[in-house]
């Protein structure tokens, strides 16, 4: 269950209604550990300078949700169908809100409601079909209520900059490719091209935003 900043908490399980089967992408995979490395980081300064700032608080959980950051991303791409493109562009967005917002630390409290938020943000400006608020919210494990107001908050955040342009998508890809070989985490590189490469709906960008 992800914690909820209200007395509405719903648990981290869907009906039968819902998709059920999806190969994981390996950009998911990629992404989850750059995203755990960066909380892990931001973990230690906040131990140490005290302070987390204000810019995502609205993004707080009230505890550390106990779902890991890569079966997070594994689930809202299970159920949303959303295309792997999306987990690239919603990484874009945490990106620009850490460098526009540098005093507010992505945390352990936050990072599974901005990542749910952000994701579902950049389906609706990728993908021609996607399920609504209600649907990412019952998936991400938060209310509906909560998901609007963090949706509202991100775009205000970000100065309602969520396009992409098709070299800044290809630029994040290459950085996320770096920082997983920089790591040695090459095993689920094996036999694969590279991250730009295997994104389907990556060659579509550059229509969408110049």
């Amino acid at each position: 269950m992800l914690a909820s900043t209200g007395d509405d908490e719903p648990d981290l399980v869907v009906g039968q209604d819902l998709p059920t089967e999806a190969a994981t992408p390996r950009v998911l995979t990629i992404i989850s550990h750059v995203m755990e490395k960066l909380v892990a980081r931001n973990e230690w300064l906040a131990k140490q300078t005290k302070v987390f700032g204000k810019s995502l608080e609205a993004f707080h959980g009230v505890r550390e949700p106990s779902i890991s950051i890569a079966k997070y991303l594994e689930r809202i791409y299970k159920y949303t169908k959303c295309s792997p493109s999306c987990f690239v562009v919603g990484y874009a967005y945490i990106d620009r809100l850490a460098h526009k917002h540098p005093g507010s630390l992505v945390v352990s409290l936050n990072v599974h409601r901005l990542l749910v938020t952000c994701v579902m943000i950049a389906s609706k400006m990728l993908d021609d079909v996607h399920y609504n608020n209600e649907f990412y919210a019952r998936v991400g494990g938060v209310s509906n209520a909560d998901l609007n107001k963090m949706e509202l908050e991100l775009l205000f955040l970000l100065d309602f900059r969520v396009t992409v342009s098709f070299r800044a998508f290809e630029s994040y890809c290459f950085h996320l490719e770096k920082e997983m070989l920089l790591n040695g985490n090459t095993s689920s590189l094996q036999d694969n091209g590279p991250v730009h490469e295997s994104l389907s709906a990556a060659s579509s960008l550059s229509s969408l935003y110049v």
